[in-house]
């Protein structure tokens, strides 16, 4: 399911043991309203879908729609690379900026719709297994299926910004994001970790790091700012309000909260948990 912001619509698509609605129908309910205001029929099952206040992007195994959200009128078509989790990512910002694993493997396709042009780029040299935008749609960050190295980019002609290192293992990276002010990006993974990095805001940051390249492979790495650790293994992250707050939600069904120090970095701390879901 996807939420338009924080509004009555939300996006349903069937899923589980005993799916509600069909796999290859994209459900508009109004919550308000207590109904179904419109539907999407597909010919394969929905992997994936995104909202913003004009747009309905609905991902298929190997193929991408977009649609206008005031009356789905299809947009836009794309094919993709096959993407069984359904990667994409839009921007929630005033311009829309759509993200996708484009076809050759390891590449990913930007689609910058208020300048009608869209940029391509070779982002890792096995598939992409992760992505997020910014709010704005300025920067993207992705991870491939090795989940050992993370790379930022710019949206605007693909330049690589910053790479750093979660790991040495390999590693199902479950979310990444940014933080709204854009001076942070989080990850987590199937280790139970969610690692915290900083965003390189000035060209001297990017040099110094670019710079550290000069070293064997593994020395030169950047690593993450802060780390902490979950009871769980599975869990989608983001950022509280407060700057040095992470929040995570887990497949298990757990809220947690943890804080970190904004100035020092270093370790974080899980300061509260609860349960929200109970899993039978």
């Amino acid at each position: 399911m996807e939420l338009v912001y924080r509004c009555n619509l939300i996006a349903l698509v069937g899923g589980g043991p005993t799916p509600r609605y069909p796999l290859n129908k994209v459900m508009l309910w109004d919550d308000h309203q207590m109904r179904c205001i419109g539907e999407i029929c597909f010919r394969s099952e929905v992997r994936g879908v995104r909202l913003r206040r004009d747009l309905v992007v609905v991902v298929l195994t190997n193929k991408l729609y977009v649609y206008t959200l005031s009356d789905l009128h299809l947009k836009d078509n794309q094919e993709t690379w096959a993407s069984p989790r359904g990667l994409c990512a839009l921007s929630s910002g005033p311009e829309a900026v759509l993200v996708f694993p484009d076809r050759l493997k390891g590449h990913l396709k930007v689609i910058l719709y208020a300048q009608d042009r869209s940029v391509s780029i070779d982002a890792h040299e096995s598939p992409v297994a992760c992505l997020a935008l910014s709010a704005d749609g300025s920067l993207l960050v992705s991870a491939s299926d090795k989940g050992t190295l993370i790379r930022v980019f710019t949206c605007s002609d693909g330049s690589l910004l910053q790479e750093v290192r979660r790991g040495i293992d390999r590693a199902d990276i479950c979310s990444l994001t940014f933080d709204p002010s854009k001076h942070w990006f989080a990850c987590s993974s199937d280790k139970g970790t969610v690692h915290v990095f900083t965003v390189k805001q000035t060209e001297e940051e990017r040099k110094t790091s670019f710079v550290k390249k000069l070293l064997p492979k593994y020395f030169d790495s950047e690593w993450s700012f802060s780390k902490f650790s979950l009871p769980e293994t599975h869990a989608i992250c983001g950022f509280g309000e407060t700057p040095g707050t992470v929040v995570a939600l887990s497949l298990q069904g757990y809220f947690y909260s943890a804080t970190f120090d904004p100035r020092t970095g270093g370790e974080g701390q899980v300061t509260s948990s609860q349960c929200f879901l109970e899993i039978r």
